[in-house]
């Protein structure tokens, strides 16, 4: 079939491309995205492998992993895109490769910046010019052809750390932007490398390390210190420039540079909640932020003195021992440079967020994690994005969704389509902290824990019971169920839900972020609480019958919330923890206090915008 050229753009970060239009079906497939869809799976763990080629081609760069007689080798290649992300085939790469890189605007070169160590990595597709290079820092690598060379190199610091981004071309000056980590002489700094002549030359500036996270309630141990680190830089519509950074503290920091890098804020906290995971921004074409990032709280450090199997690295945060919020994946979008956001909702959850060999499957040759963290982003033509995202190939994911997904006024679910949506897992205990010489990472195996049983009423369908069943095997063995809707300021919840004879009380929150199932301390965290009692009183206040259903009512404003039974009498609400998003969540957890096979019955849930009602 032949096809007509014409000029239309494809975006990664701020940066433009023609390409030649597709086929009509092709156009067609893609329009119709809306929710995420899964279209690929990435060579390699995602951050920043995925680039476009000036002919429209979207690549992303990694490897392969063949076993041997003499070791494993690595195969360096990219997996190829020419139907707008749609369908991919892999592509062996013979000759040496940077990976991804960015076409400069003003010279159409192809730039990037790596990092080589006193041991060049063999595990990544850009191996083999890592080895060509002499001595150790960062490099800025240049080509006029393209990713397979041939290279210009040039050595830009001395310094080695971590380059989560590729680099940025200002929209503002003609200069360069990219974000970097390095270590001096104490804890990881975020900061940035800045060209002003299309990276013939660069300057260093980096930023004081955000807090380290210390030890207090919930907490009887310290969190892995991730100092300041993954930085991720966006230019905003006036021309500044605003950072995110990973830290261990609950939330992401943030910094702004009003003249283009030279000088930042200091690191402060920001409105996303997110520990010891990698944060993107990403602005489209018409204007709009993008943020992709895990907008969940892992459980409160365990008493690591008295934690079987850990080293003493571990033990004093130089190192994790169970990462526990990195099984869901949120996305944001702004109109106003980051003024206001909505969405908050969840992208993805990983497959495996309940296998029982969680630590083990799949192995550990490509990849020690497995989680959907992560993430690097392209904007593809009708206003869709492909993201990339996740560690390990069981988990890591290559998706499109259209950003006025992100927009919507409702969500409901009848549980006919499954738990897809939920999250139920319980930790089972484990091998803790880092690699042991067998597969297995920082990792719990797992279970689900709340699950469909058949209806009470004899129909042909089943029902979501939150119990709790006692198993010594479990970290936790309270049941939770987790159910996420588009962040709105004010809206309503309804819940038809069942107390069986016997139930021992349930507990319902309202939350504006992802806490684990089986958190232990979610209610204090939780922007408004009901309390379910074996009595059927919800708060005290006389509700459900037992083996009786019942539709449970909350609607919540800026700063206030009520709740009825079956269109009763409205009942006040307490706020109980602030929040700057406004509520995305529903967490039902059992309030058993021993064994409850009973527990709570839902058989729908719904969610509804303050707006639309």
């Amino acid at each position: 079939m032949g096809k007509t050229v014409i000029i239309l753009s494809i975006a990664i970060g701020l940066q433009t491309y023609g390409f030649a239009q597709s086929a009509p079906e092709t156009q067609s497939a893609l329009r119709q995205i809306y929710a995420p869809q899964v279209v690929g799976v990435p060579p390699e763990n995602a951050c920043r492998g995925l680039m476009v080629m000036p002919d429209g081609e979207i690549r992303h760069y990694g490897f392969r992993r063949d076993a041997g007689e003499n070791g494993d080798s690595y195969r360096p290649l990219y997996i190829s895109s020419r139907d707008n992300g749609l369908s991919w085939r892999e592509v062996a790469i013979e000759t040496p490769t940077a990976g991804a890189m960015v076409r400069s605007p003003w010279s159409n070169d192809f730039l990037t910046v790596l990092c080589r160590t006193g041991h060049p990595d063999h595990d990544t597709a850009t191996a083999s010019v890592l080895r060509s290079l002499t001595g150790t820092g960062l490099f800025a690598v240049r080509s006029t052809h393209g990713p397979e060379g041939p290279f210009t190199p040039a050595r830009v610091s001395a310094r080695t750390g971590f380059m989560a981004r590729l680099p940025l071309p200002l929209r503002e000056r003609r200069r360069w932007v990219q974000p970097i980590q390095c270590s001096v002489d104490g804890p990881v700094r975020p900061g940035v490398l800045l060209s002003d002549d299309d990276g013939a030359t660069w300057r260093e500036v980096l930023l004081p390390s955000p807090p380290r996270h210390r030890v207090e309630w919930p907490h009887e141990g310290v969190r892995w210190q991730n100092d300041g680190c993954e930085p991720t830089v966006v230019e905003l519509s006036d021309g500044r420039l605003w950072m995110l950074i990973r830290t261990s503290q609950d939330c992401h920091y943030e910094s702004f540079s009003a003249d283009g890098g030279e000088l930042w804020t200091e690191p402060a906290p920001s409105r996303f909640y997110a520990t010891i995971t990698m944060p993107l921004l990403f602005r489209m074409q018409d204007g709009r932020l993008l943020v992709v990032w895990n907008n969940s709280t892992p459980l409160p450090e365990l008493n690591h003195d008295a934690q079987p199997g850990l080293n003493q690295s571990e033990r004093e945060g130089r190192s994790e021992d169970f990462f526990t919020n990195r099984d869901v994946l949120h996305a944001a979008i702004s109109t106003d440079d980051g003024q206001t956001w909505r969405g908050f909702r969840e992208l993805y959850l990983n497959e495996r967020r309940n296998d029982a060999d969680f630590r083990t499957s799949g192995g550990n040759a490509e990849s020690l994690d497995k989680s959907i963290h992560q993430s690097q982003a392209v904007e593809l033509p009708e206003g869709k994005i492909l993201l990339a995202f996740g560690q390990h190939a069981l988990c890591r994911r290559l998706i499109i969704f259209d950003p006025n997904w992100l927009l919507e006024n409702q969500r409901e679910d009848n549980l006919t389509f499954g738990l897809g949506g939920w999250s139920v897992q319980q930790y089972l205990k484990s091998v803790a902290g880092n690699f042991r010489g067998v597969s297995g990472h920082c990792a719990y195996n797992r279970r689900a824990g709340a699950a469909l049983v058949p209806h009470p009423d004899g129909l042909p369908r089943e029902v979501l019971q939150v119990a709790r069943h006692l198993d010594p095997r479990l970290v936790h063995d309270v049941e939770g169920a987790v159910w996420n809707f588009p962040c709105w300021p004010s809206g309503s919840i309804k819940l038809r839900l069942r107390m069986p004879q016997g139930s021992q009380g349930t507990q319902v929150c309202l939350v504006d972020r992802w806490f684990n199932p089986v958190d232990p301390v979610v209610s204090h965290f939780a922007q408004h609480v009901l309390h379910l009692d074996a009595a059927g009183r919800i708060n005290d206040i006389p509700g459900l019958k037992p083996d009786t259903w019942a539709e449970l009512e909350i609607r919540w404003e800026t700063d206030t919330a009520r709740f009825r039974i079956d269109a009763g009498d409205w009942h006040e609400l307490p706020r109980i923890f602030p929040t700057r998003n406004g509520i995305s969540y529903l967490h039902v957890q059992s309030a058993a206090k021993e064994a409850d096979p009973f527990g709570v019955l839902i058989e729908h849930v719904k969610a509804v915008a303050g707006n639309s009602h």
